[in-house]
């Protein structure tokens, strides 16, 4: 690692580097307007230190078959086992940790990051960010071979829209951090003829403790960065628990972050990597141990509602699984509706928290600027769009990317017995990756009236699974939004409709379940992408998620505000 400059020096450079970008951070998340300062294109990198295509590619394969070192106390052995979701093994080792090591290792460091002040731990935070969006091209390779995203997607969602999301968690930390005065403020209580009461007060943001980031396997950097920066943003020392099948993006995250921090004159260990042998289970023992006092967790409701009822000495933020709806009810552009729809099915093999699932159609059918439909055209007309849109299978390799693990590849399977197939699933073959698994999704046609289907489209079914699910009419199909959202829980809700009142009735269902929605989306935003500083990933307010990413709600309490009184 780099020799740390003078404290001077190294503020001043840090200030004129970033200071401007955070800035239209906090302007933003205001305004709610578009921007990014990292780019989209894979051909913008290559410049100004950043690796082009083939050396972010190089920079991969050479961590490939090696040890990752990173120089953490309490090493106690090495640990791996990643095998990419396109056949190859990574071969890469980690450091495993004796965490009765390395825990107060991580806090020794704690006191001079709180009295650096919420300036100086943001932009340290963007020089992290702005490091790891110099290696994008690389950081897209690790995300690839370890959630299975094919690369443009794995590129952007898991390059700039993960580094927005960080960012987005840093100025929502410095804003909440600077509502109340740093440094010295002066009390005086006037006394009438007496002289006035006068106290000296500092007021000091001061982390919880240690913050545990556990890891998904399909958006490793997406879902990890909010938590991650908002934590360290805050004060608070970081340990990284990656999903054992995608540990490579959030190790390379955790190095690009020691080194940033030993640079700029700061303890590397308030950055940490805990990786698990296999079989190990190291969640929910570092989730209640008293040195953890923050959870951040994406993954199945079964683990969250776990450490929601046994981490009780943490403040924990969950992302669970949620039962996402559509409600299809009539559309001024029946070809645009069909086409975001199919997309939306098909991206990413729909392995996203945001993915549609059930798909609310009257039996009696809807009206379109094409004439009326009924239930079964609508079906078969989606059906044949996403056969269109994925009919080449070159086109197919870059929407579905690869199956994640054997668990979706099953419930895919299974879910052709559920009900009538109107879309069957096809394999696809990736030339440049024979060993991957590529299926394209499956629709099956459910009568909503009828128990064994509620069942089946009642319970979250992660994967290319979609439920066109029959219902007596939009009111009906209103009533069993209302219920799902309640019950289980739904990260988007989409609804098509050119009736004023059916729309303000859609949007009072999810004002009052808490529940984002987007309406008539026809071109080329789909319910199942957001875009940070703008929309808000999940609400926080129904059973999917208890936070959102990302709001002042989301960092505000990693922190605490402590009080020194002097008599003046």
């Amino acid at each position: 690692m780099a020799t740390a400059l003078p404290t001077t020096d190294r503020l001043d450079r840090l200030a004129e580097k970033h200071r401007s970008t955070l800035d239209q951070a906090l302007a933003t998340i205001r305004t709610r307007a578009y921007w990014s300062p990292y780019p989209e294109h894979p051909k913008a990198y290559g410049e100004d230190g950043s690796l082009d295509a083939a050396a972010g590619l190089a920079a991969h394969k050479a961590l490939l078959n090696t040890r990752f070192e990173l120089d953490q106390p309490g090493t106690d052995g090495w640990t791996g086992g990643e095998v990419s979701p396109y056949g190859p093994e990574l071969g890469i080792e980690y450091p495993h940790a004796d965490i009765d090591v390395l825990l107060p290792a991580m806090r020794a460091g704690t006191a001079a990051w709180r009295d650096a002040g919420a300036e100086t731990r943001a932009l340290v935070c963007l020089e992290i960010l702005s490091r790891i969006s110099a290696r994008t091209h690389e950081f897209a390779h690790a995300v690839m071979h370890t959630s299975g995203q094919a690369f443009m997607m794995a590129f952007q969602a898991g390059g700039p829209h993960a580094q927005d999301r960080g960012l987005e968690a840093v100025a929502y930390a410095y804003e909440e951090q600077t509502r109340t005065p740093a440094g010295r403020a002066d009390w005086s209580k006037p006394q009438g003829k007496r002289d006035p009461l006068e106290l000296s007060k500092e007021f000091t943001p001061v982390g919880r403790g240690i913050a545990l980031v556990i890891g998904c396997n399909t958006f490793p950097t997406w879902n990890g960065y909010p938590g991650l920066f908002a934590s360290l943003a805050t004060g608070n020392p970081v340990l990284v628990k990656p999903h054992p099948r995608a540990v490579l993006p959030l190790a390379l995250t955790v190095s690009v972050a020691r080194e940033v921090l030993a640079e700029n004159g700061f303890d590397p260990n308030l950055v940490a990597l805990a990786v698990e042998r296999p079989g190990e289970g190291i969640a929910k023992t570092l989730a209640v141990r008293p040195e953890v006092r923050i959870i951040d967790y994406t993954g199945s409701t079964e683990f969250g509602d776990w450490l929601e009822a046994n981490a009780r000495q943490a403040q924990v933020y969950t992302e669970k699984a949620g039962v996402n709806t559509v409600v299809v009810d009539s559309t001024d552009n029946y070809k645009g509706m069909l086409a975001n729809l199919a997309f939306s099915l098909s991206l990413y093999s729909g392995q996203m928290c945001t993915t549609p699932q059930n798909l609310l159609i009257p039996r009696d059918g809807i009206t379109t600027d094409q004439g009326p439909k009924s239930y079964d055209e609508v079906v078969a007309d989606l059906a044949a769009s996403v056969g269109g849109l994925l009919g080449d299978d070159a086109r197919a390799n870059g929407l579905l990317g690869a199956l994640v693990n054997p668990d979706v590849k099953a419930r895919l399977e299974a879910a052709a017995g559920l009900g009538e197939v109107a879309l069957a699933s096809r394999e696809v073959v990736n030339p440049d990756f024979p060993d991957a698994v590529v299926r394209t999704p499956v629709i099956v046609k459910l009568d909503g009236s009828k128990p064994d289907a509620q069942a089946a489209y009642f319970s979250e079914c992660f994967g290319p699974v979609s439920f066109a699910v029959s219902v007596d009419s939009t009111a009906d199909a209103l009533e069993l939004l209302r219920r799902t959202v309640r019950e289980k829980g739904a990260m988007t809700v989409g609804a098509y409709t050119t009736s004023d009142e059916t729309e303000r009735a859609v949007e009072e269902v999810c004002l009052e379940e808490s529940a984002q929605l987007s309406l008539n989306l026809t071109g080329g935003v789909y319910v199942n992408q957001t875009a940070a500083f703008s929309d808000f990933h999940g609400s926080g307010g129904n059973p999917a998620a208890n936070a959102a990413l990302c709001d002042g709600a989301f960092v505000s309490n990693r922190f605490r505000v402590v009080e020194v009184r002097r008599q003046a």
